[in-house]
């Protein structure tokens, strides 16, 4: 029993290689089919668990290590407290691979096409509640994986990512539980493929007005520096240079990139800092907080220019980060992390405008929420990601970020625009390509002419709701036939 909970944490570990920055995406097929092979040895239904929770923990522990940047080194907080911080939270993450190990074990079959059914069903369950519970966490889930080159790739815009996670987490059960009969689910497999490479050639959207001239600006500044009041002059001055630098109908600086509440800036700084667009009659959309007149701090974007001011509010805000969940407070008594008691924006705000484009923002981490993203689709004719990842330092998290944005641009037929303090400042096509990418950690502007998109893909008009419901009835068959048996 140990070494098999050693075989599948190291498992997990080694599949976190199949997300960016490595991107060998057929590991993502190797680590869960071992698994399921793991899984086929177990006798009872803690042993199940065990067996999943031991894999999510080297999976968890390996592919956010980065937690521990921002919770230690930027946050302030003591590394044993931090290590043991990260710790506890992964193994919260452990949890539901560990339920799906738990309910393969009470409910497999002897059929083979019925247990890798099941797995990609668990699995796709899994993943969904562990990305709504709680405000959820999808970070990590395994459909990132398949961006293109993968030609499973194809298969996002219609399946999303949770679908195309389990066509994997089936597929890598029927290859491991096959035994001779290895050649059937090969062909599966292979035929999956096939179909996921024909449907890349389909586009779901088609282009909706005239191209658009955009920078796209990386500040890079440290997070450590960031909140220094004896810098705040240098950083408004860095701002407004990178800006008069680099015009262009369309400039984004990322999120928060002035430090401080809108309301406190200097008088006049906004007007200078938009000034070079408007007299090109253009646009400057820029990541600042909000004070409302009832006194509730948004982490906002402010879009100046033609006209009146527009906004956007951070809708899905992150625990511990931007607010404390009920009971948490205590945890800001060992951790300095300004601008921690925000409020959620407005579910249903409308994009904004730049010409006849309709931009549809999101900042942070927003952009790992699928469904929050297609409800600005179809008015939305672009996507755009303003966020600051100088908390996690040099890490896995700014490639992972970008993969997400890709995953993105798939499952909206959208361009998706990033603009980052630190990295990665980049431009994904509708086809889950990156266009343009800036150099991490080098100041600078990613200058592109883009194009908005109109209509929308299968993923985009339904969402998650068929993939789950087809998840929720593989379930509860195999639960009526455990029953009879």
């Amino acid at each position: 029993m140990p070494w098999r909970l050693v075989g599948a944490f190291l498992l997990g570990a080694a599949g976190v290689l199949a997300f960016a920055p490595f991107e060998a995406w057929p590991l993502a097929w190797a680590a869960l089919a071992g698994l399921w092979a793991l899984l086929a040895r177990a006798d009872t239904r803690w042993q199940g668990f065990f067996n999943g929770f031991a894999w999510g923990l080297g999976s968890f522990l390996t592919g956010v290590s980065w937690l521990f940047v921002a919770l230690h080194r930027y946050g302030g907080l003591a590394a044993p407290l931090a290590a043991g911080a990260i710790l506890l939270f992964c193994a919260y993450l452990a949890v539901f691979p560990g339920l799906a190990g738990a309910a393969f074990i009470a409910l497999r079959r002897r059929s083979l096409a019925a247990n890798a059914l099941l797995a990609g069903a668990l699995w796709l369950l899994s993943e969904w509640l562990r990305g709504v519970l709680f405000t959820g966490f999808p970070w990590l889930a395994l459909g990132y994986t398949q961006t293109p080159p993968s030609p499973l790739a194809g298969w996002l815009p219609i399946l999303g990512v949770y679908g195309v996670g389990a066509l994997v987490a089936g597929s890598a059960a029927g290859l491991a539980l096959a035994g001779r009969a290895f050649l059937t689910p090969a062909l599966v497999l292979v035929a999956i493929l096939a179909a996921g490479g024909g449907l890349a050639q389909i586009r779901w959207t088609s282009p909706v007005g005239a191209p658009l001239k955009v920078a796209l600006l990386q500040t890079n500044i440290d997070q450590e520096m960031k909140w220094d009041p004896q810098r705040l002059g240098a950083w408004l001055d860095h701002n407004l240079a990178l800006v008069e630098a680099h015009p262009a109908p369309l400039v984004v600086l990322p999120e928060t990139t002035l430090p401080l509440l809108a309301d406190q800036l200097p008088q006049g700084y906004l007007t200078r800092l938009s000034a070079p667009a408007r007299e090109a009659q253009g646009h400057v959309i820029l990541g600042i907080f909000l004070r409302s007149a009832a006194g509730q701090i948004y982490n906002a974007a402010l879009g100046l220019g033609g006209g009146a001011v527009q906004t956007y509010r951070k809708q899905h805000l992150v625990p511990f980060g931007e607010y404390s969940p009920p009971l948490f407070r205590w945890f800001y008594d060992w951790v300095n992390i300004p601008m921690s008691n925000q409020s959620r924006g407005e579910a249903d705000q409308p994009p904004i405008l730049v010409g006849d484009q309709r931009i549809a923002l999101n900042i942070c981490y927003e952009d790992v929420f699928g469904e929050e993203i297609i409800r600005a689709l179809p008015e939305a004719t672009l996507l755009l990601n303003l966020s600051n990842l100088a908390w996690y330092g040099d890490s896995f998290a700014q490639p992972q970020h970008l993969q997400i944005a890709r995953v993105r641009a798939l499952e909206t037929g959208r361009t998706m625009l990033r603009s980052t303090n630190t990295g990665m400042t980049a431009v994904v096509s509708p086809d889950g390509q990156v266009a343009a990418v800036l150099p991490a950690f080098q100041a600078g502007a990613l200058k592109a002419e883009v194009q908005g998109y109109g209509g929308l893909t299968p993923y985009a008009r339904v969402g998650n709701l068929p993939v789950l419901g087809a998840a929720l009835a593989v379930l509860v068959l195999a639960i009526r036939r455990a029953r009879r048996t």
